[in-house]
């Protein structure tokens, strides 16, 4: 575990990424969707890059690294490319929502979408078939802290000396996972702390942002399945990318 005086006084970037893992794992579960999410995320990083050259684009270059981490076949990954470089493609636009589920847990939804006034109507809907509702911009997006990780491989890692390399990089904590080695950070840490892990010659298995809840509540079983059913029917909602929320019990638990 890391001393306490890099750690950040209003997170917890251990239970961070015990949150993190959970929503991860939840959300990517059907494969499909887990190809659909990275293919979107191939097109974005190119149109907002400029440029499909991942030497050049470092955010598509920590796409693919995701997509090599979700086993995505190549042939998909080409499509993708071939797909944001096409003019005549459709541009997709990141747009978040906002609101609040039954018993008043929070729920912050990032979208990827090519036509926002059905992914207004189609969350929307979620929201309030679901016991919830939608809120405006900056409803609860007070409630999370946005925060970035990397995974690298743990063969070989000691993690007392990769805080003293990163700590100037903005790393804030550092856990080991099994095989993995995960590093979370301020989300405005990630450029540095990709150029640092690259420029140490670190394979990045996976990265990404994440929103962690700075509170939580705990529910009932009863309450937590009803929280679940606007959980699982905005995960399947094909325009959704991520769901964060701050409910921290879970019927599987």
């Amino acid at each position: 575990m890391m001393p306490h005086d890099i750690r950040t006084n209003t997170l917890d970037m251990g239970r961070a990424f015990e949150f993190r893992k959970a929503r991860k794992m939840k959300r990517w579960s059907a494969m499909s969707k887990i190809f659909s999410r990275l293919n979107k995320d191939i097109i974005i990083a190119i149109k907002d890059g400029g440029n499909a050259d991942p030497e050049s684009n470092s955010t598509l270059r920590a796409v693919l690294q995701n997509c090599r981490a979700a086993n995505m076949p190549k042939d998909n990954i080409a499509r993708a490319i071939k797909k944001a470089t096409d003019k005549d493609t459709s541009e997709y636009k990141q747009v978040t929502f906002e609101g609040y589920g039954p018993h008043g847990i929070a729920f912050f939804v990032e979208t990827a979408t090519d036509n926002n006034n059905r992914t207004v109507a189609s969350v929307r809907s979620d929201f309030s078939h679901n016991g919830g509702n939608l809120g405006t911009t900056g409803n609860v997006e007070f409630l999370f802290n946005r925060v970035c990780f990397f995974n690298i491989s743990s063969e070989g890692q000691d993690p007392d000396e990769l805080e003293l390399e990163l700590i100037d990089y903005g790393a804030e904590d550092i856990e080991l996972d099994e095989s993995t080695v995960i590093i979370t950070a301020p989300f405005e840490s990630f450029g540095a702390l990709q150029k640092k892990l690259e420029e140490m010659e670190l394979e990045i298995l996976e990265s990404g942002f994440d929103r962690v809840p700075t509170t939580t509540s705990d529910l009932g079983e009863a309450e937590t399945l009803e929280v679940e059913k606007l959980l699982e029917k905005l995960e399947e909602n094909d325009d959704v990318q991520n769901v964060f929320h701050t409910m921290s019990s879970s019927s599987e638990d």
